[in-house]
């Protein structure tokens, strides 16, 4: 990439869950774009370790590694702080870490609560607040990954889905309370990678076929989308981008 397309260009941005999945193709894309990456991860240190490594091949002291449970709330000042001191300062936060699985009405039970809750919506309010005052120095901006089941709940994922859902209220939220110096979007994947255990072919066939694109897309969809909040939407704020091949439009 010229360094004319660098457009994130001496900017850092810290991605949380950044290790895996769609969290490491965020991570790749805003890298490519020209930012510094922080990349947080809870037990994946080695994939993250090799992520790092990766990066700073090919651009020297463009990545590095910050390990942190986020469900360990009062640790998160502690974490956004550490970013700050390396990088020199932080300019955007992708809050994409997310736990994922099902709790059925019948067996929900209040530690699934205090998980799923925790990662999918404390960890995003309480870095936001602890990233507030560097966010707003830096006319920066958080994007937080939710899921169109938190437009539709999904069967079965009732506590998940029900995150997803205040995730996507506290994106509003957080646009409304961080104006006018930070703005704060959200991205809303549909199928575009399918969890490590529990759909069988015959299910995803299923799923694909609410699309109106009738494919499954790519974490580079969900990257993408992250990055054009991040380089070209300067005057776009609490919005939900909905990246799911049509799904939502087909329930």
């Amino acid at each position: 990439m010229g360094a004319a397309n660098l457009a994130l260009a001496g900017q850092t941005a810290l991605v949380t869950g950044g290790a895996r999945r769609v969290g490491a193709e965020i991570v790749r894309h805003l890298h490519a774009a020209g930012a510094k990456v922080a990349i947080h991860c809870h037990r994946s240190t080695a994939d993250a370790a090799a992520l790092a490594a990766d990066l700073n091949a090919r651009r020297t002291d463009s990545a590095f590694v910050c390990q942190a449970d986020l469900l360990q709330v009062d640790t998160l000042r502690t974490l956004v702080a550490g970013v700050v001191a390396q990088a020199g300062g932080l300019n955007i936060l992708v809050n994409s870490a997310s736990t994922f699985y099902p709790t059925p009405l019948a067996t929900a039970s209040t530690s699934q609560w205090t998980d799923l809750m925790g990662t999918n919506l404390a960890a995003p309010l309480f870095l936001a607040q602890a990233a507030a005052g560097e966010l707003k120095r830096a006319r920066g901006l958080i994007v937080n990954i939710a899921d169109i089941h938190g437009l539709r709940p999904l069967p079965n994922y009732l506590i998940y889905s029900t995150a997803k859902a205040a995730l996507i209220h506290l994106t509003c939220g957080l646009a409304r309370e961080l104006a006018p110096e930070v703005r704060v979007n959200a991205v809303a994947p549909g199928p575009v990678l399918w969890p490590e255990a529990g759909l069988d072919d015959e299910q995803k066939q299923e799923i694909i076929n609410h699309t109106l694109l009738q494919r499954a897309g790519s974490p580079a969809d969900v990257a993408r989308a992250v990055r054009f909040f991040a380089t070209d939407a300067p005057f776009v704020t609490g919005q939900i981008l909905s990246v799911d091949g049509g799904r939502s439009q087909r329930w």
